[in-house]
């Protein structure tokens, strides 16, 4: 894909792993629509480049994203919203349903907006100087609750909300929103060796799993056994998964001698 287009967004390709890093930072990787639209367009197009297997979602080392634009809010009548609001959801929508796993690296900031983005990512690893907070409901904006709670639970998810409580790396943590926090200057090679080793794995394999954990969340108990065994079924016994096992048995003859 071609990155030069992109004004607030860097792209680099790193062992089948795309790292796509927010870049505004006189503005706090501030959304405005610029930066929504070039979110959209690179969460459409890095699926489509066979040798990418995982993504990568930053915001670098210092924030991951201020959140809304507030100068831009701040022009939006509730007649000529429709369009803003739309770009907004059309967004989360392109994370949240990207084919490929993605990983969220949180270090700094990531409130209002910045959450959601955070939010739509498959899991999320933080730094120690991480901080989250749905701040929607001190501008009188309701927030996104569905992932939120799906993630963390409906109670937690009503708190964070309802409140707009900011809250910390750790508490991000204990209420299972964020995977693991890492020492800032650590936060993106721990996430790149997590984000390669995933990627070693079978690509299609990768991305029927993420869709599976997003369909079984609306089947009942004997509905998810059935899928699950028709996908097992699928996989087992072909070449991918031959050679992945011999490769291990080799391993294991190596280890033994």
């Amino acid at each position: 894909m071609q990155t030069s287009n992109f004004k607030h967004l860097d792209i680099t390709i790193d062992e089948k792993v795309a790292i796509v890093t927010i870049n505004r930072p006189e503005k706090r990787n501030a959304l405005s629509p610029e930066v929504l639209q070039e979110i959209t367009a690179a969460f459409a197009a890095l699926p489509q480049d066979a040798g990418i297997h995982a993504i990568v979602f930053t915001g670098g080392e210092q924030y991951f994203s201020a959140g809304f634009d507030l100068n831009e809010i701040r022009k939006l009548e509730k007649l000529n919203n429709e369009s803003y609001t739309a770009m907004f959801h059309q967004t989360y929508r392109s994370i949240l349903f990207c084919p490929l796993p993605v990983i969220c690296a949180v270090g700094g900031p990531a409130i209002a907006g910045g959450f959601d983005l955070t939010m739509m990512c498959d899991f999320r690893y933080a730094s120690t100087k991480a901080k989250f907070g749905q701040r929607e409901i001190a501008l009188s904006l309701t927030p996104i609750l569905d992932p939120l709670w799906r993630i963390i639970g409906l109670g937690r998810a009503k708190e964070l909300t309802l409140t707009g409580r900011i809250y910390d790396a750790a508490e991000a943590k204990e209420i299972g929103f964020v995977n693991e926090v890492y020492p800032t200057d650590e936060l993106l090679g721990h996430v790149l060796e997590i984000a390669r080793n995933m990627a070693k794995f079978d690509r299609q394999c990768l991305i029927e799993t993420k869709q599976l954990s997003n369909q079984l969340l609306n089947q009942d108990l004997e509905s998810s056994m059935r899928i699950q065994e028709w996908l097992f079924r699928t996989y087992i016994g072909s070449n991918e998964n031959h050679e992945r096992i011999d490769a291990l048995l080799e391993t294991l003859k190596k280890n033994k001698t």
